[in-house]
């Protein structure tokens, strides 16, 4: 059930670099033991056009979408360890961010076709 979605400067990024990445924060999230592997989703939306503090910086945002339940510490420790990967593979990024979402377990409704 998680969602990762990445959204980043595409003129910083190529599509090279984003795949990698994606795979390796999908690694990092399992890793952590905050979700299992098999029901990540991981997507990333490329931006043409965007200012970051008023200037054309380069920058990555990770926003996690999960179930509601984890406690802060768990929340915490996903954060940093995804800032790490992000970290690593893109050292020349200005701005890199991860945010943590609580999704309300009444609310998210989905259908999988079998």
């Amino acid at each position: 059930m998680p969602h990762l979605i990445m959204d980043y400067s595409a003129d910083h990024l190529g599509r090279d670099r984003i795949a990698r990445l994606m795979e390796d924060i999908a690694v990092t999230a399992a890793a952590t033991g905050v979700m299992n592997a098999a029901d990540i989703k991981v997507r990333a939306r490329g931006f043409d056009d965007y200012l970051v503090a008023g200037q054309r910086d380069s920058f990555v945002h990770l926003v996690v979408f999960m179930l509601a339940g984890r406690t802060p510490e768990q929340k915490e420790a996903l954060s940093i360890a995804l800032r790490r990967t992000l970290v690593e593979h893109c050292p020349d990024i200005t701005s890199l961010s991860v945010d943590i979402r609580d999704m309300d377990p009444v609310a998210y409704k989905k259908r999988l076709k079998a």
